[in-house]
């Protein structure tokens, strides 16, 4: 069991880099003179075919195609929040800073689910978790202190645009994932998560597709560097990542203390980010507050992830809940 809970752990910690690889290839597209629409327009264009030569591996399409005939519109919907809702604001962020100043943002990802509970559910789920919260607010003191540093104390209109929009996208993102949990919940339809991923990835190409006409006509077609930095973004986080964690979890589901350790990795990803911008972007370390905010922030992520892995250890649908916050 022991050796089963470290390779989890180790599979988490993979996943994490390779979620990581989102901040630094959209800010290295960003930073290269590339438009931030087309990196994350191709980045879902290009994560469907990319899902369909994995899914044949993971119960073909499943039980997929009825429950979209049948139920198209919240598929639509929720898709569009947690893929198109989450994705814009926060590619378009990715110029305002270094890579490790928008992983650190949007950490606040997992205050989201918390706060976002009593509005979603209407069993027991929607108690809000105090302890989670007093965590919650050390990490946004974290955050806080991470953009006033970068900014040398100085947040201007545009530094609190790019709060907000990173904001946004962190309260997206578990917003259409838990939403479509929830109505498969109330239906009889059975999907695993890679056909979930797909099915959401599908539902929001029309989106995609709008959005690549008018960056065309507006901002001209893609070039080959855009398009292969998407596809980094589409191959290492849409992909691998998320196949990495539901892995992961599904090896330690009933283990308590494993399963915590699992969701803690999450805080290495600002770690990777730091690392990765500054051996291959030229960034600069964080320091000073930003520095304080970045340590508030790993700890507070640890902490949250070994209280929610705790408390979701053996609760099918708890585990579904921590997958659903950290897919595609």
């Amino acid at each position: 069991m022991r050796s089963n809970a470290l390779l989890a752990v180790g599979l988490a910690l993979c996943s994490a880099l390779f979620f990581t690889l989102t901040y630094v290839l959209n800010r290295s597209l960003v930073a290269g003179g590339g438009h931030w629409a087309w990196a994350v327009i191709l980045r879902y264009l290009l994560t469907l075919p990319m899902l369909a030569v994995v899914l044949p591996f993971q119960g073909g399409l499943g039980e997929l195609p009825g429950e979209l005939r049948r139920h198209a519109r919240p598929w639509l919907l929720w898709s569009g929040v947690g893929f198109a809702l989450f994705g814009v604001p926060l590619t378009w962020a990715a110029s305002s800073g270094p890579s490790w100043l928008i992983a650190g943002s949007f950490q606040t990802t997992v205050l989201a689910g918390p706060l976002l509970a009593p509005l979603i559910y209407r069993d027991e789920r929607a108690r809000l978790a105090w302890r989670t919260l007093a965590i919650g607010a050390l990490i946004v003191a974290g955050v806080f202190a991470l953009q006033w540093g970068h900014a040398q104390g100085r947040l201007h209109a545009g530094d609190w645009l790019a709060i907000g929009a990173v904001v946004l996208s962190a309260f997206a993102y578990p917003l259409g994932n838990r939403q479509l949990l929830l109505h498969l919940e109330q239906g009889p339809t059975q999907l695993n998560a890679v056909q979930r991923v797909f099915g959401m990835t599908l539902c929001s190409w029309p989106l995609w597709l709008l959005f690549a006409v008018i960056a065309w006509f507006t901002v001209g077609p893609p070039s080959l560097r855009e398009a292969l930095l998407a596809g980094g973004v589409a191959l290492s986080s849409g992909t691998i990542a998320t196949i990495l964690f539901f892995r992961a979890t599904d090896m330690v589901r009933s283990a308590p203390t494993a399963l915590a350790a699992v969701e803690a990795m999450q805080a290495a990803e600002l770690l990777f980010a730091t690392v990765l911008g500054v051996l291959f972007l030229g960034e600069a370390w964080p320091r000073g507050y930003a520095l304080f905010g970045a340590l508030a922030i790993i700890v507070g992520i640890a902490l949250f992830g070994w209280v929610s892995g705790r408390g979701a250890a053996g609760d099918d649908e708890a585990v579904r809940v921590l997958r659903g916050d950290r897919s595609a």
